[in-house]
């Protein structure tokens, strides 16, 4: 299976991971990963808890194809939230 690369300024080959979901039950909703995107693709959502029948800010994927892959949002989660996954070509 082939992955999309690209190269770095460097001329290094590098190959994006793109967001692909975020892990409610993991989720603080701190915004961390939404202070790092550049893309506006994460955004607030309320999260009901049905074990505690509670609510809760979390961050979710809003805008999935404005992802560049860069994965500053799984960097900046303390949490380890994200999913990620290369593009296929």
């Amino acid at each position: 299976m082939a992955y999309f690369t690209g190269k770095t300024r460097g001329g290094k080959e590098w190959t994006p991971a793109f967001a692909e979901a975020i892990d409610p039950e993991k989720c603080i909703g701190c915004g961390r990963c939404y202070k790092s995107c550049a893309r506006k693709v994460l955004g607030p959502e309320d999260f009901v808890d049905e074990e505690t029948d509670s609510t809760r800010m979390i961050m979710t994927i809003i805008d999935a194809d404005d992802c560049t892959g860069c994965v500053s949002c799984g960097v900046a989660c303390p949490k380890n939230c994200f999913t990620f996954k290369p593009l296929t070509i």
